[in-house]
C-alpha cells in the first residue's frame, strides 16, 4: 500500500532513551529511502501510553559526552521526523507527555483516541526544565502563539478533549476505530502528487528546521550547561523519586 506502520514499543512507558531514538531515526531514514514507501502511521504497542518522552535517566549524573550524544539524538529524531518528505501521521492510542507530545507535534496528522483519562502538552516546566526553542515553535505553529505560551508556562498536559479544543490534536476517535481513521486520513493525503505536496511542507517547515540546523552546537552547549547545573539536576531526582513511589 506505500503505507508504513511504526508501532513504539519500549515497556513500560516508551521512554526515549538514547537508544530508543536512534532507532527511531534510523527506521525513519530506511523508510524514506525506501521508494515504495510514501506515508507512515506512528502508534504504540503499549497500552494507555503514546510515549512518556524523553527518558529522564538519560539527563541525570551522567557525563558531558552522554549529555551531547542523548542530545544529538533527540535532535536528529526531530530533524528527521519534522522534515520528513513522507505523510507521516500520529495514532495516539494513550498519553504523550512532553518529548511524546513533540513526536505527536512532528507529524502531518494527529489522531487521539476518545478517551478523557489521555493526554497530551509539552510539560516540561513541571520539572523545573524549559522546552527548547525548536520544541517551542514546533508548538506555535500547531496551537498557535497564545495557546503555547499559556500551555508552556504552566507546563499543561490537555486531556484529550482538551486538547482537540485547542487545535492540538486534529481528531479524536474512539479508540478501537484509531487505526481505521488513521488508515483513511493516509488514503486522503496520499491521493495528492507527491511532489506537490511535498515542496508546500517544505514551504511551511523549512525555517523552523533551518533554525535548529544553524544553531545545533550551541543548542547542544545549551542542554549541556542547563543539565549539569546541581539545581536541575536536584529537580530530576525528585521527580524520579516521585515516580518510583507512583510505582
Amino acid at each position: 500500500t506505500g503505507v508504513a506502520m511504526m508501532k513504539f514499543k519500549s515497556p513500560p512507558v516508551n521512554s526515549l532513551s538514547l537508544e530508543f531514538l536512534t532507532e527511531f531515526s534510523i527506521s525513519l531514514e530506511k523508510l524514506e529511502n525506501d521508494r515504495a514507501c510514501r506515508g507512515v502511521i506512528i502508534t504504540s504497542a503499549v497500552p494507555k501510553i503514546f510515549s512518556s518522552g524523553l527518558d529522564i535517566t538519560e539527563m541525570c549524573g551522567k557525563n558531558v559526552e552522554h549529555y551531547t550524544a542523548f542530545w544529538r539524538a533527540v535532535q536528529e529524531m526531530w530533524l528527521r521526523l519534522y522534515g520528513s518528505s513522507m505523510v507521516t501521521v500520529a495514532a495516539v492510542n494513550g498519553s504523550s507527555p512532553a518529548g511524546g507530545c513533540l513526536v505527536a507535534l512532528s507529524c502531518d496528522y494527529r489522531i487521539m483516541a476518545e478517551n478523557p483519562k489521555f493526554s497530551i502538552g509539552l510539560n516540561e516546566a513541571q520539572l523545573g526544565i524549559v522546552a527548547p526553542f525548536w520544541f517551542k515553535d514546533t508548538f506555535v505553529n500547531v496551537v498557535g502563539h497564545r495557546v503555547a505560551e499559556r500551555s508552556l508556562q504552566l507546563g499543561s498536559l490537555h486531556p484529550a478533549p482538551e486538547a482537540h479544543r485547542l487545535g492540538l490534536v486534529d481528531e479524536l476517535v474512539p479508540e478501537e476505530k484509531l487505526m481505521e481513521k488513521a488508515a483513511a486520513v493516509m488514503a486522503q493525503w496520499l491521493a495528492l502528487p507527491d511532489h506537490a505536496r511535498q515542496l508546500t511542507k517544505t514551504m511551511m517547515r523549512k525555517a523552523v528546521l533551518d533554525r535548529l540546523v544553524a544553531h545545533r552546537e550551541e543548542d547542544i552547549k545549551n542542554f549541556i550547561t542547563f543539565v549539569s547545573k546541581e539545581s536541575i539536576q536536584k529537580s530530576l531526582r525528585m521527580y524520579m523519586e516521585m515516580l518510583k513511589k507512583r510505582k
